[in-house]
């Protein structure tokens, strides 16, 4: 193998193959551009029987798991798209074949029944989070008839229903990889949202079709002149000279973009969209990535499998409340740059690298008008991810009141401090004084003072494992009415706390009895206060 993999990726792997072996079926979610198909792929090329069959829905993601196979492999694989079909060569056959899902259906499934299922070990879903749909279901159950079969699924952060959906068809998740600890890692760069107020769109009376706005209605909400012109001009003064990607809801929405933006800057923008030739969208995209022009407008085309470096600006002319869509069409700008040796210095060297970088971040431009019932999805929402949904709302309603760049970091622990002295207050209303203090309230995360995490729709009604209850149970802590997000969280920062040589959870209950607040208390220093409350009788000393 050519390519060799970077320490998370190692572990996604690892963790992969142990939940396919467990389970037969497992997720893994990573963020665009930490190296899904390198990834996928060494999976593929470790299992020792059977072939592989990686299966995608655009030429794009085709292609890049091709010709990513065939570096690191060393063997160009087959491919089954279109007029191009896999297996012509009796005597010999590639181990691993990259289809299409359209091809795999094609003339009712007579293409992928060209297939035996008992000749594949392992099946790759790539961007998984389509897989819901029921053209990936008939494909999948035709390689289900063998009952040996194992089933790979990998995407980017995905909505919380396609979570829930995505629970029923992988039995696991075996690797969840946040964008915020990516760019924490050094591996993508920050993220700099800037929350632009635009004077005329109003979104209020978009209907929702399909979790998401209708698209109809949005593109002629879009299209009135003082929002159209207010996206444009925006986008123009603030990203300067820097390469952009510009995200709109229809063609004639993105042939108005592009119209605006040449009357500015003559030259400087292109259009692409499905309906685009090939040839010429490749074209497009070569004069793109050479520097050619500046503007890139697009609609629907490059949320998927596309790789740019360059950009440095993404442009969010097309509201969404779909946080997958979001999430593809930003991570079209986070890759860091090529040039830059990340691989070869730690997270902090990375991280400096980066910021030395002539792309030292992605800026992207969230418009903000009257959206009404509608909860836009905007850059808070996809680095929240290990916020819980209580820390993201306050935070985006603090963001959505500003006018530029925020910080979204800052906004993230603002929110997150808000939220646990909010609790805190209404904890201590519960608090009875008799000879001593005692608390109602024993959930485990409003004593320790810290934020549950985010439920994860794929986990919804699994239960706690046996190795978890007992951990928490050895800790004083009671997992019988905890999610199976809470519990593996509240492991996590008892591991964390015992690192870092805090109170123990035990010592941060006695504490919080007595009236103490333990956060920020160590070790040490709780079993100097405890001892002095028991040698005063069980009584806070200072009473």
């Amino acid at each position: 193998m050519e390519s060799k993999l970077r320490d998370y990726q190692e572990k996604a792997v690892t963790q992969a193959e142990e939940a396919l072996n467990e389970h037969g079926s497992t997720l893994l979610v990573m963020p665009t551009g930490t190296g899904k198909t390198q990834v996928f792929v060494s999976i593929g090329d470790r299992q020792q029987y059977g072939r592989v069959l990686v299966l995608a829905h655009r030429d794009e993601l085709i292609n890049q798991a091709r010709d990513r196979i065939t570096q690191m492999v060393g063997e160009r694989p087959d491919v089954e798209k279109a007029e191009q079909r896999a297996d012509r060569n009796p005597w010999w056959r590639t181990k691993f074949v990259v289809s299409s899902i359209q091809t795999q259906n094609a003339g009712n499934g007579r293409r992928m029944k060209r297939f035996d299922p008992k000749e594949f070990s392992l099946v790759i879903v790539d961007e998984a989070h389509h897989a819901v749909a029921a053209s990936y279901q008939k494909v999948l159950e035709h390689y289900r008839q063998n009952d040996a079969i194992k089933i790979l699924g990998v995407t980017a952060t995905p909505d919380r229903t396609d979570e829930a959906a995505l629970g029923k068809i992988f039995k696991s998740v075996a690797w969840n990889y946040e964008l915020q600890s990516a760019i924490e890692d050094g591996w993508l760069v920050p993220i700099r949202p800037n929350m632009v107020h635009i004077n005329g769109l109003e979104l209020s009376d978009v209907h929702t079709l399909g979790g998401d706005f209708n698209l109809g209605e949005l593109e002629q909400v879009l299209s009135y002149e003082r929002p159209l012109h207010g996206m444009c001009d925006a986008t123009i003064q603030l990203a300067g000279d820097r390469k952009t990607m510009m995200f709109c809801a229809s063609v004639p929405h993105a042939e108005r973009c592009m119209e605006i933006v040449n009357r500015h800057k003559p030259g400087h923008a292109q259009m692409v969209s499905a309906k685009t030739p090939m040839e010429l969208r490749r074209q497009i995209i070569s004069d793109f990535s050479a520097g050619s022009f500046q503007f890139m407008v697009n609609v629907g085309v490059f949320t998927e499998g596309y790789d740019e470096p360059g950009i440095r600006v993404i442009s969010m002319c097309r509201p969404t409340k779909s946080r997958s869509l979001y999430t593809q069409m930003v991570g079209r700008g986070t890759r860091v740059l090529p040039e830059l040796p990340i691989n070869e210095t730690d997270a902090a060297g990375r991280r400096n690298l980066i910021a030395g970088s002539s792309k030292p971040c992605l800026e992207i431009y969230d418009f903000v008008g009257n959206s009404g019932r509608h909860k836009l999805v905007t850059a808070v929402d996809i680095l929240g991810g290990n916020y819980e949904d209580a820390v993201v709302e306050r935070a985006k309603e603090q963001a959505e009141g500003a006018d530029g760049a925020i910080d979204i970091d800052h906004e993230l622990a603002a929110a997150e401090e808000y939220i646990r002295k909010t609790r805190e207050r209404d904890l201590r209303q519960k608090i009875k004084v008799n000879a001593k203090y005692s608390v109602t309230s024993l959930d485990p995360y409003d004593i320790l003072g810290v934020t549950k995490p985010a439920a994860k729709g794929w986990n919804t009604g699994r239960q706690v494992s046996d190795k978890m209850s007992e951990f928490l149970r050895n800790k004083g802590v009671d997992p019988t009415l905890m999610t199976f997000d809470e519990a593996k969280g509240m492991v996590g920062k008892l591991i964390e706390r015992t690192s870092h040589g805090w109170c123990t959870f035990k010592q941060a209950k006695t504490l919080r009895r007595f009236g103490y607040e333990p956060k920020g208390i160590r070790f040490s220093e709780a079993s100097r206060l405890i001892d002095q409350i028991a040698g005063n009788g069980w009584r806070r000393p200072d009473d």
